[in-house]
């Protein structure tokens, strides 16, 4: 594949300043479905006035959730599970374009409440679900692909920088974490798939293959395939 830079992690798209105008989840929804590109603040109304704010540095673009989801019906992708969901704004956009079950795994309770509300509002509830938890390679349930947007960023931003004191946040969280996921990596069935969205922090197992890359979002997103 074609190697390119990772550009930085807050680092954003720049859209013209124009008035938006809010609209009720399903005309969202459709508009999204149609290959639409609304703007991430309109699909960012349907969060709690908390996490909206900090959309653009923890939450995926709606851009991103739509390329991962194409390149997801490309190889077949049945299950994925979201490393890290947040208030499900992945899950939530990749199910409203493609036919993939997803599930979200979250260590915050308040998170993982937040983003059933939004699979509900946008009427993907039957395919998409979330549940909190820590990550343990032994327990993170299978799928045909894991999706990580840089995770565990937090561990290494001030207080300031934190979304709130509720959970451990620490270079040594930061350190375990990355081996859970380069063991769940390992643990992983043959086929398996691996997308990340600014890299997660460590480093794919070497018997994973990089099948798909792609520069133009405001940061870089690839995917890898475990050997068969």
């Amino acid at each position: 594949m074609t190697a390119c830079r990772a550009r930085s992690f807050d680092r954003v798209a720049a859209h013209p300043s124009r008035v938006l105008v809010p609209r009720t989840a399903r005309e969202l929804a459709q508009e999204i479905q149609r290959g639409g590109e609304p703007d991430d603040k309109l699909f960012d109304l349907f969060l709690p006035f908390r996490l909206r704010v900090i959309s653009r540095m923890f939450w995926t673009p709606l851009a991103v959730a739509a390329r991962a989801a194409a390149w997801f019906a490309e190889l077949g992708v049945v299950s994925v599970v979201d490393i890290g969901s947040g208030a499900g704004k992945f899950c939530v956009a990749a199910a409203l374009v493609g036919a993939c079950r997803f599930t979200g795994l979250e260590q915050r309770l308040s998170l993982v409440k937040a983003a059933g509300r939004l699979a509900r509002a946008f009427g993907v509830d039957d395919r998409v679900q979330f549940v909190a938890g820590i990550l343990d390679p032994s327990t993170v349930p299978a799928a045909d692909a894991y999706y990580l947007f840089n995770p565990f960023g937090e561990n290494r931003f001030g207080p300031e920088g934190h979304l709130d004191e509720d959970v451990e946040l620490s270079e040594d969280r930061y350190r375990r974490d990355i081996a859970n996921v380069e063991e769940m990596l390992r643990r992983a069935r043959p086929g398996t798939c691996v997308v990340t969205y600014n890299g997660f922090g460590g480093h794919v197992p070497d018997d994973y293959t990089e099948i798909r890359i792609d520069c133009t979002l405001p940061n870089l997103l690839q995917m890898w395939r475990k050997a068969t």
